[in-house]
């Protein structure tokens, strides 16, 4: 077992990363979702996209503190200078932003529909939503920045 966790020491990292990240992203998305609405009422619903802005700064919370933790704890420094790396760092974000964003929209409106009860806890469908493409965009997040950007 322990052989197992030291060969997949990268991987458990960007996990922890990535979980730290989510709870940063999660919790801003959460408190902007709820006060944001207060001072821009489109904030709810601008064009038919939900929460873009709550969205946008609470991805972009969780996008900094995951370069933070990334480069501290998960990768080392690829060939590229600490600029260019920072550049497509957030280069790949930017896109992965997108994607997210998209994919909260088409969860949001098509796949949950109602909010569910854990006893302890009632999930909301926006943050159903907002988890789900956390968790879909890190999977290609992980595989783009250690290709590209840390081992480049």
């Amino acid at each position: 077992m322990k052989q197992l966790l030291l060969r997949h020491k990268q991987v458990l990292l960007f996990i922890i990363a990535g979980g730290l990240s989510a709870i940063v992203e999660i919790g801003s998305f959460k408190i902007l979702s709820v006060y944001l609405p207060k001072m821009f009422a489109s904030e709810y619903n601008l064009y038919g996209i939900k929460y873009p802005f709550s969205n946008i700064l609470s991805t972009s919370c969780g996008i900094i503190t995951n370069y933070f933790l990334s480069i501290w704890f998960v990768f080392e420094r690829g060939k590229h200078s600490k600029r260019k790396e920072f550049a497509y760092f957030i280069s790949v974000s930017v896109v992965s932003t997108f994607i997210s964003l998209i994919l909260f929209q088409i969860l949001y409106h098509y796949v949950f529909k109602d909010a569910v009860d854990l006893g302890f806890y009632v999930l909301s469908q926006e943050m159903m939503s907002k988890i789900s493409s956390i968790l879909i965009v890190s999977l290609l997040n992980y595989s783009v920045k250690k290709k590209v950007i840390f081992n480049g």
